[in-house]
């Protein structure tokens, strides 16, 4: 699936973060229990274009662009911290009519996700986490180079060129999916897009994770995570299970995991959900 295809299979709806109104893009098919699936920076919900479709014959599949991201909001003026990411996700599983689920978190997704299960204990049945940000993990270098003031005046051929290797290259295979790069690129190569992503990588707070009273998470936890990730090491996705009580599976790949292997990604999903 192309990121055009991609796209028409969304919806949209309107959330409230911090008293802004924002529009939300979002995939939802499938049906019986709901999965969210929540992606990181600098990708869309994109990034699930294989995972989504393997898990929609068994479960209710529910994959948001966060705000600041893809086909959501971004403009300029709000807050698009793993906080503000929360209050999204609260509002739109609400109006979904989501009063419990499971989430499947890649990257920054995984601060939202573990804040609103600390935050909702009740309403998240299981977390799986793919090479995500928490405790003190994040952020990377590359990330808060993005967020200086000089990205919102670097030509746009120069963002699709830093942020396009960042995928080209940064895949376990030895040749990155033209679509998988170019589905993830085209987001920022515009004027708002630029400053919508200097805005979001400004907005990796890692004190949004630090916070957080990890105690309280009653899911039940799988750590599913590219082994090979430099950006977040493996040792992370270990004390998470070691803290929280849960399994960790490595997979032979790097940080874009859901990307270099979708289809063990989507059987040990399914696995660890339906079980």
């Amino acid at each position: 699936m192309n990121h055009e295809d991609w796209s028409a299979s969304q919806q949209e709806t309107t959330v409230t973060v911090d008293g802004h109104e924002l529009s939300v893009a979002y995939r939802d098919e499938g049906a019986g229990h709901p999965v969210v699936l929540l992606h990181g920076i600098p990708t869309w919900s994109f990034l699930w274009r294989e995972v989504a479709p393997a898990l929609e014959d068994e479960f209710r599949v529910i994959a948001p662009d966060l705000v600041g991201y893809g086909n959501s909001a971004m403009h300029d003026g709000f807050d698009r911290s793993v906080r503000a990411q929360e209050q999204m996700l609260a509002d739109l599983l609400d109006q979904l009519d989501v009063d419990t689920c499971s989430l499947v978190a890649h990257d920054i997704g995984g601060g939202p996700a573990l804040r609103y299960a600390a935050h909702e204990p009740d309403a998240v049945e299981n977390l799986v986490m793919s090479n995500a940000v928490c405790y003190d993990s994040w952020p990377v270098e590359f990330i808060t180079d993005l967020g200086l003031p000089r990205t919102t005046e670097l030509p746009l051929d120069t963002i699709e060129e830093q942020v396009g290797g960042a995928f080209s290259q940064g895949v376990y295979a030895d040749e990155a999916d033209p679509e998988f790069v170019e589905g993830m690129v085209q987001q920022w190569t515009t004027e708002e897009g630029r400053t919508s992503l200097s805005r979001n990588a400004v907005a990796t707070n890692t004190n949004h994770t630090t916070e957080i009273d990890y105690d309280a998470i009653e899911a039940d936890l799988l750590c599913l995570w590219g082994a090979e990730d430099s950006f977040q090491p493996l040792e992370y996705g270990e004390r998470l299970a070691d803290d929280l009580g849960g399994e960790v599976v490595e997979l032979a790949a790097y940080h874009w995991v859901v990307e270099d292997r979708p289809d063990e990604y989507a059987a040990e999903v399914a696995g660890f959900i339906g079980a």
